[in-house]
Protein backbone atom coordinates (compact mmCIF):
# COMPACT_ATOMS: atom_id res chain seq x y z
CA UNK A 1 0.00 0.00 0.00
CA UNK A 2 1.55 3.50 -0.47
CA UNK A 3 2.15 5.98 1.93
CA UNK A 4 3.32 9.16 2.20
CA UNK A 5 7.46 10.01 2.88
CA UNK A 6 8.67 9.74 5.87
CA UNK A 7 10.38 13.52 4.67
CA UNK A 8 6.94 14.86 4.72
CA UNK A 9 6.47 14.29 8.32
CA UNK A 10 6.84 18.04 9.42
CA UNK A 11 5.15 19.80 11.41
CA UNK A 12 2.11 22.24 10.75
CA UNK A 13 2.29 26.13 11.52
CA UNK A 14 0.49 27.17 14.12
CA UNK A 15 -0.04 30.28 12.83
CA UNK A 16 -1.99 29.16 8.94
CA UNK A 17 -4.25 27.28 12.00
CA UNK A 18 -5.04 29.99 13.78
CA UNK A 19 -5.71 32.30 10.94
CA UNK A 20 -8.45 29.53 9.86
CA UNK A 21 -10.16 30.14 12.56
CA UNK A 22 -10.05 34.03 12.19
CA UNK A 23 -11.76 33.92 9.10
CA UNK A 24 -13.89 31.13 10.16
CA UNK A 25 -15.15 33.72 13.15
CA UNK A 26 -15.07 37.09 10.88
CA UNK A 27 -17.80 34.86 8.78
CA UNK A 28 -19.94 34.15 12.00
CA UNK A 29 -19.99 38.27 13.11
CA UNK A 30 -17.49 38.17 15.16
CA UNK A 31 -15.10 41.19 15.49
CA UNK A 32 -12.04 39.49 15.64
CA UNK A 33 -8.55 41.40 15.84
CA UNK A 34 -5.35 39.70 14.41
CA UNK A 35 -2.43 40.14 15.38
CA UNK A 36 -0.88 36.74 14.85
CA UNK A 37 0.54 37.16 10.43
CA UNK A 38 3.79 37.65 9.62
CA UNK A 39 2.64 40.56 6.86
CA UNK A 40 2.79 44.17 6.55
CA UNK A 41 -0.43 46.28 5.83
CA UNK A 42 -0.85 48.30 2.53
CA UNK A 43 0.37 45.86 0.24
CA UNK A 44 2.61 46.57 -2.97
CA UNK A 45 3.93 50.21 -3.21
CA UNK A 46 2.11 52.49 -5.76
CA UNK A 47 4.50 52.02 -8.93
CA UNK A 48 4.86 48.24 -8.82
CA UNK A 49 1.39 48.24 -9.12
CA UNK A 50 0.99 50.67 -11.42
CA UNK A 51 3.88 48.75 -13.85
CA UNK A 52 1.91 45.94 -13.05
CA UNK A 53 -0.62 47.22 -14.41
CA UNK A 54 0.70 48.66 -17.69
CA UNK A 55 2.91 45.15 -17.87
CA UNK A 56 -0.72 43.11 -18.25
CA UNK A 57 -2.33 45.90 -20.77
CA UNK A 58 0.57 46.54 -22.51
CA UNK A 59 0.10 43.09 -23.89
CA UNK A 60 3.47 41.53 -22.77
CA UNK A 61 4.08 37.75 -23.51
CA UNK A 62 5.13 36.79 -19.74
CA UNK A 63 6.85 34.05 -20.97
CA UNK A 64 9.56 31.98 -19.03
CA UNK A 65 12.50 34.21 -18.14
CA UNK A 66 15.97 33.11 -17.19
CA UNK A 67 16.17 30.82 -14.33
CA UNK A 68 17.51 32.98 -12.15
CA UNK A 69 15.47 35.85 -13.23
CA UNK A 70 15.43 39.22 -15.36
CA UNK A 71 18.70 40.33 -16.29
CA UNK A 72 17.39 43.48 -15.43
CA UNK A 73 16.08 43.14 -12.35
CA UNK A 74 19.20 40.77 -11.06
CA UNK A 75 20.68 44.14 -11.79
CA UNK A 76 18.41 46.38 -10.05
CA UNK A 77 18.95 44.36 -6.84
CA UNK A 78 22.42 44.03 -7.14
CA UNK A 79 22.41 48.37 -7.03
CA UNK A 80 19.89 48.35 -4.14
CA UNK A 81 22.93 46.69 -2.32
CA UNK A 82 25.24 49.52 -3.34
CA UNK A 83 22.31 52.28 -2.68
CA UNK A 84 21.83 50.65 1.07
CA UNK A 85 25.22 49.23 2.25
CA UNK A 86 27.66 50.53 -0.35
CA UNK A 87 28.45 46.86 -1.74
CA UNK A 88 29.57 46.28 -5.17
CA UNK A 89 27.19 43.57 -5.57
CA UNK A 90 27.94 42.28 -9.64
CA UNK A 91 24.01 40.94 -11.20
CA UNK A 92 25.74 37.90 -11.25
CA UNK A 93 25.82 36.83 -8.19
CA UNK A 94 22.19 37.77 -7.91
CA UNK A 95 19.43 34.92 -8.28
CA UNK A 96 15.84 36.17 -8.13
CA UNK A 97 13.60 33.02 -6.90
CA UNK A 98 9.90 32.50 -6.14
CA UNK A 99 9.73 34.28 -2.65
CA UNK A 100 12.75 33.44 0.12
CA UNK A 101 11.09 30.52 0.44
CA UNK A 102 12.43 29.53 -2.84
CA UNK A 103 15.80 30.82 -1.46
CA UNK A 104 16.46 28.67 0.80
CA UNK A 105 14.88 25.82 -0.53
CA UNK A 106 17.23 26.34 -3.60
CA UNK A 107 20.81 27.04 -1.37
CA UNK A 108 19.88 24.41 1.18
CA UNK A 109 19.66 21.57 -2.08
CA UNK A 110 23.41 23.65 -3.53
CA UNK A 111 25.06 23.47 -0.28
CA UNK A 112 24.15 20.69 1.87
CA UNK A 113 24.07 16.85 1.54
CA UNK A 114 21.50 14.56 3.42
CA UNK A 115 23.66 13.98 7.03
CA UNK A 116 25.18 17.73 7.03
CA UNK A 117 24.82 19.25 10.65
CA UNK A 118 23.07 22.39 10.36
CA UNK A 119 22.54 24.99 13.05
CA UNK A 120 19.67 27.37 13.99
CA UNK A 121 18.99 29.25 16.74
CA UNK A 122 16.10 28.72 18.74
CA UNK A 123 14.10 30.51 19.08
CA UNK A 124 13.16 30.62 15.22
CA UNK A 125 11.31 30.50 12.30
CA UNK A 126 10.23 26.93 11.99
CA UNK A 127 10.73 26.63 7.71
CA UNK A 128 13.81 26.55 8.17
CA UNK A 129 14.02 23.46 10.23
CA UNK A 130 11.21 21.31 8.32
CA UNK A 131 12.30 22.27 4.82
CA UNK A 132 16.21 21.07 5.86
CA UNK A 133 14.63 18.33 7.69
CA UNK A 134 12.93 17.19 4.61
CA UNK A 135 16.34 17.22 2.60
CA UNK A 136 17.73 14.59 5.65
CA UNK A 137 19.88 17.25 6.99
CA UNK A 138 20.49 16.84 10.86
CA UNK A 139 19.53 20.27 12.29
CA UNK A 140 20.73 21.34 15.63
CA UNK A 141 19.12 24.29 17.78
CA UNK A 142 20.77 26.31 19.67
CA UNK A 143 19.08 27.56 23.02
CA UNK A 144 19.60 31.48 23.11
CA UNK A 145 17.74 32.89 25.73
CA UNK A 146 17.38 36.63 27.20
CA UNK A 147 21.47 36.33 28.30
CA UNK A 148 22.42 36.60 24.68
CA UNK A 149 20.11 38.59 22.73
CA UNK A 150 18.12 35.48 21.64
CA UNK A 151 21.21 35.41 18.85
CA UNK A 152 23.91 33.34 18.43
CA UNK A 153 27.59 33.71 19.82
CA UNK A 154 30.71 32.30 18.59
CA UNK A 155 31.13 30.95 22.45
CA UNK A 156 27.35 28.45 21.84
CA UNK A 157 28.65 27.11 18.38
CA UNK A 158 31.42 26.04 20.07
CA UNK A 159 29.78 23.57 22.00
CA UNK A 160 27.92 22.12 19.01
CA UNK A 161 30.95 21.89 17.41
CA UNK A 162 32.64 20.09 20.45
CA UNK A 163 29.46 17.66 20.26
CA UNK A 164 29.35 16.60 16.64
CA UNK A 165 32.66 16.54 15.22
CA UNK A 166 31.75 18.96 12.09
CA UNK A 167 29.25 21.65 11.21
CA UNK A 168 28.27 21.93 7.43
CA UNK A 169 25.93 25.03 7.85
CA UNK A 170 24.07 27.84 10.10
CA UNK A 171 21.62 29.49 9.26
CA UNK A 172 20.69 33.39 11.07
CA UNK A 173 18.45 35.85 11.40
CA UNK A 174 18.92 39.65 11.49
CA UNK A 175 15.87 41.10 12.07
CA UNK A 176 14.60 37.62 13.25
CA UNK A 177 11.08 36.09 13.68
CA UNK A 178 9.87 35.81 16.34
CA UNK A 179 11.94 37.95 18.07
CA UNK A 180 13.20 40.66 16.31
CA UNK A 181 16.54 41.06 17.63
CA UNK A 182 19.09 41.85 15.11
CA UNK A 183 22.74 40.99 15.05
CA UNK A 184 24.69 44.31 15.34
CA UNK A 185 28.31 44.63 12.88
CA UNK A 186 30.66 43.42 15.81
CA UNK A 187 28.54 39.84 16.47
CA UNK A 188 28.34 39.70 12.92
CA UNK A 189 31.81 40.33 11.84
CA UNK A 190 32.54 37.37 14.69
CA UNK A 191 29.87 34.50 13.44
CA UNK A 192 31.34 34.82 10.09
CA UNK A 193 34.91 34.50 11.55
CA UNK A 194 33.73 31.80 13.28
CA UNK A 195 32.57 30.06 9.96
CA UNK A 196 35.04 30.93 7.91
CA UNK A 197 37.76 29.28 10.30
CA UNK A 198 36.02 25.92 10.92
CA UNK A 199 34.65 25.84 7.42
CA UNK A 200 30.72 26.35 7.82
CA UNK A 201 28.80 27.66 5.22
CA UNK A 202 26.90 30.60 6.77
CA UNK A 203 23.45 31.48 5.53
CA UNK A 204 21.58 34.81 6.43
CA UNK A 205 17.99 35.50 6.57
CA UNK A 206 17.96 39.52 5.83
CA UNK A 207 14.77 39.57 4.64
CA UNK A 208 13.39 42.48 7.49
CA UNK A 209 16.54 44.73 6.58
CA UNK A 210 14.60 48.04 6.46
CA UNK A 211 11.85 47.44 8.88
CA UNK A 212 14.14 48.55 11.51
CA UNK A 213 14.35 51.07 14.47
CA UNK A 214 17.79 52.65 15.45
CA UNK A 215 18.05 55.47 17.71
CA UNK A 216 19.53 57.05 14.42
CA UNK A 217 18.14 56.15 11.33
CA UNK A 218 21.32 57.70 9.28
CA UNK A 219 23.56 55.46 11.77
CA UNK A 220 25.50 53.64 8.87
CA UNK A 221 23.79 50.18 9.81
CA UNK A 222 20.37 51.58 10.56
CA UNK A 223 18.65 49.22 8.33
CA UNK A 224 20.94 45.91 9.67
CA UNK A 225 24.08 44.38 8.25
CA UNK A 226 24.47 42.73 5.67
CA UNK A 227 26.81 39.59 5.97
CA UNK A 228 28.74 40.50 2.88
CA UNK A 229 29.56 43.46 4.41
CA UNK A 230 31.95 42.23 6.90
CA UNK A 231 35.46 40.34 6.34
CA UNK A 232 35.99 36.37 5.77
CA UNK A 233 32.65 36.38 3.93
CA UNK A 234 33.14 34.81 1.15
CA UNK A 235 31.27 31.52 0.96
CA UNK A 236 28.06 32.92 2.33
CA UNK A 237 24.82 33.57 1.26
CA UNK A 238 22.34 36.02 1.69
CA UNK A 239 18.68 35.56 0.94
CA UNK A 240 16.30 38.77 1.28
CA UNK A 241 12.97 39.33 -0.40
CA UNK A 242 10.37 41.49 -1.45
CA UNK A 243 7.65 40.64 1.12
CA UNK A 244 8.64 42.43 4.34
CA UNK A 245 9.87 45.97 3.33
CA UNK A 246 8.26 46.67 0.21
CA UNK A 247 4.88 44.62 1.19
CA UNK A 248 4.64 42.54 -1.91
CA UNK A 249 4.02 38.71 -0.12
CA UNK A 250 1.67 37.30 -2.10
CA UNK A 251 3.54 38.69 -5.26
CA UNK A 252 6.22 35.30 -4.47
CA UNK A 253 9.26 37.27 -5.26
CA UNK A 254 12.60 37.22 -3.03
CA UNK A 255 16.89 36.72 -3.89
CA UNK A 256 19.69 35.10 -3.03
CA UNK A 257 23.23 36.55 -3.20
CA UNK A 258 25.49 33.42 -4.02
CA UNK A 259 28.88 32.83 -3.60
CA UNK A 260 30.25 31.67 -6.72
CA UNK A 261 30.96 28.08 -5.88
CA UNK A 262 27.08 28.12 -5.51
CA UNK A 263 26.05 29.34 -8.47
CA UNK A 264 26.25 27.25 -11.26
CA UNK A 265 24.36 24.67 -8.87
CA UNK A 266 21.87 27.01 -8.01
CA UNK A 267 21.20 27.80 -11.78
CA UNK A 268 20.59 24.48 -12.50
CA UNK A 269 18.49 23.56 -9.95
CA UNK A 270 16.14 26.41 -10.40
CA UNK A 271 15.51 25.59 -14.10
CA UNK A 272 14.37 21.89 -12.48
CA UNK A 273 12.55 22.79 -9.72
CA UNK A 274 10.49 26.19 -10.72
CA UNK A 275 11.79 26.94 -14.29
CA UNK A 276 11.61 30.90 -13.47
CA UNK A 277 10.39 32.79 -10.70
CA UNK A 278 7.02 34.65 -12.03
CA UNK A 279 7.24 36.62 -14.43
CA UNK A 280 4.73 39.42 -13.77
CA UNK A 281 5.89 39.94 -10.20
CA UNK A 282 9.44 40.33 -12.20
CA UNK A 283 8.92 42.99 -14.54
CA UNK A 284 6.31 44.93 -11.75
CA UNK A 285 9.22 44.59 -9.32
CA UNK A 286 11.72 46.82 -11.03
CA UNK A 287 9.33 49.55 -10.03
CA UNK A 288 10.76 48.88 -6.34
CA UNK A 289 13.89 50.56 -6.39
CA UNK A 290 13.18 54.45 -7.00
CA UNK A 291 13.28 57.05 -5.02
CA UNK A 292 9.72 57.53 -4.75
CA UNK A 293 9.27 53.86 -3.76
CA UNK A 294 11.85 53.94 -1.13
CA UNK A 295 10.20 57.06 0.28
CA UNK A 296 6.92 54.90 0.07
CA UNK A 297 8.55 52.14 1.72
CA UNK A 298 10.07 54.21 4.62
CA UNK A 299 6.97 55.98 5.47
CA UNK A 300 5.23 52.57 6.21
CA UNK A 301 8.03 51.79 8.27
CA UNK A 302 7.79 54.82 10.35
CA UNK A 303 3.73 53.90 10.93
CA UNK A 304 5.31 50.84 12.18
CA UNK A 305 7.31 52.56 14.98
CA UNK A 306 4.57 54.30 16.30
CA UNK A 307 2.88 50.93 16.52
CA UNK A 308 5.60 49.57 17.94
CA UNK A 309 6.47 52.54 20.65
CA UNK A 310 2.61 51.77 21.66
CA UNK A 311 2.76 48.03 22.19
CA UNK A 312 5.98 48.32 24.28
CA UNK A 313 4.39 51.36 26.43
CA UNK A 314 1.37 49.08 27.21
CA UNK A 315 3.17 45.63 27.08
CA UNK A 316 4.27 46.15 30.85
CA UNK A 317 0.18 46.64 31.98
CA UNK A 318 0.49 42.82 30.90
CA UNK A 319 2.90 41.36 33.52
CA UNK A 320 4.95 39.26 31.07
CA UNK A 321 8.55 38.82 30.73
CA UNK A 322 11.36 38.25 29.37
CA UNK A 323 10.37 40.65 26.21
CA UNK A 324 12.33 40.89 23.81
CA UNK A 325 13.10 44.24 21.95
CA UNK A 326 11.90 44.12 19.06
CA UNK A 327 14.70 46.07 17.33
CA UNK A 328 13.34 45.03 13.52
CA UNK A 329 10.51 43.03 11.77
CA UNK A 330 7.07 44.07 13.41
CA UNK A 331 6.92 41.23 16.23
CA UNK A 332 6.72 41.21 19.85
CA UNK A 333 7.89 37.91 21.13
CA UNK A 334 7.29 37.41 24.82
CA UNK A 335 7.07 34.86 28.28
CA UNK A 336 3.64 34.74 30.15
CA UNK A 337 5.17 34.35 33.20
CA UNK A 338 2.65 34.02 35.76
CA UNK A 339 0.21 34.77 32.62
CA UNK A 340 -0.14 31.43 32.03
CA UNK A 341 -2.09 30.61 34.76
CA UNK A 342 -4.41 28.00 34.58
CA UNK A 343 -3.52 26.80 30.98
CA UNK A 344 -1.14 23.94 30.39
CA UNK A 345 0.78 25.87 27.88
CA UNK A 346 0.69 29.25 24.82
CA UNK A 347 -1.39 26.68 22.50
CA UNK A 348 -3.90 26.48 24.91
CA UNK A 349 -3.79 29.90 26.07
CA UNK A 350 -4.11 31.27 22.80
CA UNK A 351 -7.07 29.46 21.65
CA UNK A 352 -8.84 30.76 24.91
CA UNK A 353 -7.55 34.38 24.15
CA UNK A 354 -9.51 34.16 20.66
CA UNK A 355 -12.29 32.47 21.38
CA UNK A 356 -12.87 34.23 24.68
CA UNK A 357 -12.04 38.31 23.64
CA UNK A 358 -11.12 37.87 20.03
CA UNK A 359 -7.58 38.25 19.32
CA UNK A 360 -5.57 36.21 17.36
CA UNK A 361 -1.95 35.76 18.45
CA UNK A 362 0.55 32.75 17.80
CA UNK A 363 1.99 30.44 20.88
CA UNK A 364 5.87 30.59 20.94
CA UNK A 365 5.94 26.42 20.26
CA UNK A 366 5.91 27.09 16.56
CA UNK A 367 9.89 28.90 17.00
CA UNK A 368 10.80 26.76 19.85
CA UNK A 369 9.86 23.50 20.78
CA UNK A 370 11.82 23.52 24.10
CA UNK A 371 10.38 26.58 26.14
CA UNK A 372 7.86 28.03 23.54
CA UNK A 373 4.98 26.48 25.68
CA UNK A 374 5.67 29.95 27.54
CA UNK A 375 5.44 32.43 24.77
CA UNK A 376 3.86 34.31 22.24
CA UNK A 377 4.02 36.16 19.54
CA UNK A 378 2.31 39.42 18.47
CA UNK A 379 2.75 40.89 15.24
CA UNK A 380 2.05 44.86 15.73
CA UNK A 381 1.99 45.22 11.41
CA UNK A 382 -2.58 45.46 12.38
CA UNK A 383 -1.86 49.09 13.51
CA UNK A 384 -1.42 51.04 16.51
CA UNK A 385 -5.52 51.37 16.93
CA UNK A 386 -5.52 47.07 16.47
CA UNK A 387 -3.07 47.06 19.21
CA UNK A 388 -4.22 49.09 21.74
CA UNK A 389 -7.88 47.48 21.68
CA UNK A 390 -5.67 44.10 21.80
CA UNK A 391 -4.00 45.08 24.79
CA UNK A 392 -7.04 45.77 26.36
CA UNK A 393 -8.39 42.77 25.66
CA UNK A 394 -5.90 40.65 26.62
CA UNK A 395 -5.94 42.73 30.15
CA UNK A 396 -9.58 41.59 30.68
CA UNK A 397 -9.00 38.19 29.51
CA UNK A 398 -6.04 38.00 32.00
CA UNK A 399 -8.20 39.59 34.82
Amino acid sequence: MPHPSRRSAVAPFQVMSILDRVAQLRAEGRDVISLCAGEPSGGAPRAVRELAASTHAGGHALGYTSALGLRELRGAIAGHYGRWYGLDVSAERVAVTTGSSGAFMLTFLAAFDAGDVVVLARPGYPAYRNILDTLGCRVVEVDCGVEVGFQPTPELLDGVLAEHGRVAGLVIASPANPTGTMIGRERMTALVAWCAEHDVRLVSDEIYHGITYPADPAAPDARGVCAWDVPDAGSAVVISSFSKYWGMTGWRLGWALLPPDLAGAVDALAGNVALCPPAPAQHAALGAFSDATYAEADARVADLARTRAVLLDDVPRLGWGPVAPADGAFYLYAGLGERLGRYASSVEWCEALLEQEGVAVVPGVDFDGARGHEYVRLSFAAGAEAVREAVRRIERFQE
